[in-house]
């Protein structure tokens, strides 16, 4: 049996703990905060909650997974799962509105003829025959095995299809980029590009320049679904949390690392910030990268050869709604108003010109869920905007996100009993991430920008989890990473994923 330290106790970080648990090592985590669950945090007052960090969740699969393996619950003996319906409804530019069933290519495509007219669904559709052979090229190397020693390849090589496109009498062109994928293959609906762009923008990603390979984004959405859970993610978190506890790992709040001890050219512990050391076989940091970093008299902990870590440009504004009145019958879980200006999005997001676009796409999370409110009377809505990494969020931005908001809920305002706010200056306290920046999750090609460093590090002994690490950002990742990182430490160097 290892002694096994844990630095933080987010989603990738707790997966980690329960897996190791239940293989018979003693694990202690130590957070710097007063609670877990990392970037899945909450907000409660006057009988509302609210999730500060995701609102829905995506391949449930990985934390069915996770409770299988750690015990004799299974994950709906913990928490209430429902599959949203519609998925999402999408308020376009130009008022145009298009509700999208979930888990269902083909009602996306019969939705988007019926909302966008004839030929919109067929342009989608092949569109998303296409994102389903970068998913099936990728899938197991990005997300259910370590990172190869040779990710070279996977930074090079396109896994998005060509599609030959002849520019008038000029040479052919294919798409490269999620935006180029737009241009050239949705049949220059703007529409239907705000559509795909809008997956790239959650993430914090710019379209302009992210790989053609980020179309398995939209493919696992649209394939697998998405899903609310009764009282918010931030029941997901206490529910991960339990298994931990169920399993006797040990959390110690409030305690900051302040070193990851070295000996004999391994990790050996850590050094608590009130100076106490705290031996150790295994240290598994769930930090961010500079955090990490930090930790190390070093300073960077990667392998020469490794992935270089990267800190994220973007990051993310919410804004929590009490609403007095119930929430109208027939009411999507889930509103994506777009920018009436995708160039001023775009350049405001990722350019030179940072700051909170004129007219950003605002996400509106309205969920059916009376353990939210303090009655059925009473309304909580969350709204969330991509934003820059750093943005100082001044009183007239978070105004400008509850006016574009009205076109979701048009009453927004009458019924509005009070607002809170989480700038990028929260997320940054919350994480440690600089900035307040999101990862995003891994994409091949692109030559490696959008992969992450390995779990495994230059200093045997030390693993890193969470979504700054392989394979990146997203809450199934997140539980992915502390997959892997137990696989490695319980198997070793020849563990190569789940089966």
């Amino acid at each position: 049996m290892a002694r096994i330290v844990v630095i933080g106790a987010g989603m990738g970080a707790m997966t980690a703990a329960a897996r190791l648990a239940v293989a018979g090592h003693r694990v202690v985590v130590y957070e710097r905060g007063g609670t877990y669950g990392g970037a899945l945090g909450g907000v409660e007052r006057d009988g509302f909650a609210f999730d500060t960090g995701p609102g829905l969740l995506q391949l449930p699969a990985v934390y069915r997974d996770l409770f299988v393996k750690t015990g004799k619950e299974p994950l709906e003996k913990c928490v209430e799962l429902s599959q949203v319906e519609p998925a999402v409804r999408h308020v376009f530019a130009d008022g145009t509105t298009a509700d999208l069933p979930n888990a269902s290519r083909a009602g996306v495509g019969t939705a988007l003829d019926a909302a966008l007219g004839a030929g919109a669904g067929a342009h989608w559709s092949a569109f998303m025959n296409r994102a389903r052979e970068a998913w099936d090229r990728t899938r197991r190397p990005l997300l259910e095995e370590p990172l190869w020693p040779n990710w070279e390849v996977l930074a090079a090589r396109e896994p998005y299809p060509a599609v030959p496109h002849k520019r008038l009498l000029r040479r052919e062109r294919r798409a490269a980029t999620l935006g180029e994928i737009g241009e050239l293959e949705l049949g220059g609906d703007p529409r239907l590009v705000a559509l795909l762009e809008q997956f790239a923008l959650a993430h914090g990603l710019d379209p302009r320049t992210t790989p053609a390979s980020a179309a398995v984004l939209p493919y696992m959405e649209q394939t697998f679904g998405v899903w609310s859970v009764r009282g918010g993610l931030r029941a997901l978190a206490r529910a991960v949390y339990e298994r931990c506890l169920a399993r006797r790992v040990e959390f110690v709040f409030d305690t900051a690392v302040a070193r990851v001890v070295e000996k004999d050219g391994r990790a050996a512990g850590v050094e608590l910030a009130d100076g106490t050391v705290e031996d150790a076989d295994f240290v598994v940091a769930g930090v961010a990268p500079t955090a990490l970093a930090g930790l190390l008299p070093g300073g960077a902990p990667r392998a020469a050869e490794d992935v270089p870590a990267r800190s994220g440009t973007a990051s993310r504004l919410t804004v929590l709604l009490a609403l007095s009145g119930a929430r109208p019958q027939g009411t999507p879980h889930r509103t994506v108003v777009h920018t009436a200006d995708r160039q001023d999005e775009l350049d405001r997001l990722f350019g030179e010109r940072r700051g909170l676009p004129a007219s950003p796409t605002v996400t509106v999370l309205r969920p059916d869920d009376e353990g939210l409110t303090p009655d059925a009377a009473h309304e909580a809505v969350t709204l969330t905007v991509t934003v820059p990494a750093g943005l100082e969020v001044t009183a007239a931005d978070v105004d400008r996100v509850i006016a574009r908001a009205e076109t979701a809920v048009p009453d927004l305002r009458d019924r509005l009993l009070w607002h809170e706010v989480r700038t990028p200056a929260d997320i940054a306290e919350a994480t440690g991430a600089d900035g307040g920046a999101v990862p995003a999750p891994a994409l091949a090609a692109a030559d490696g920008a959008l992969l992450h460093p390995s779990n495994s590090t230059r200093l045997p002994g030390l693993f890193a989890v969470g979504g700054w690490s392989h394979p990146g950002g997203g809450l199934p990742h997140a539980g992915m990473s502390g997959t892997l990182v137990a696989g490695l430490i319980v198997e070793g160097p020849e563990f190569r994923g789940s089966q």
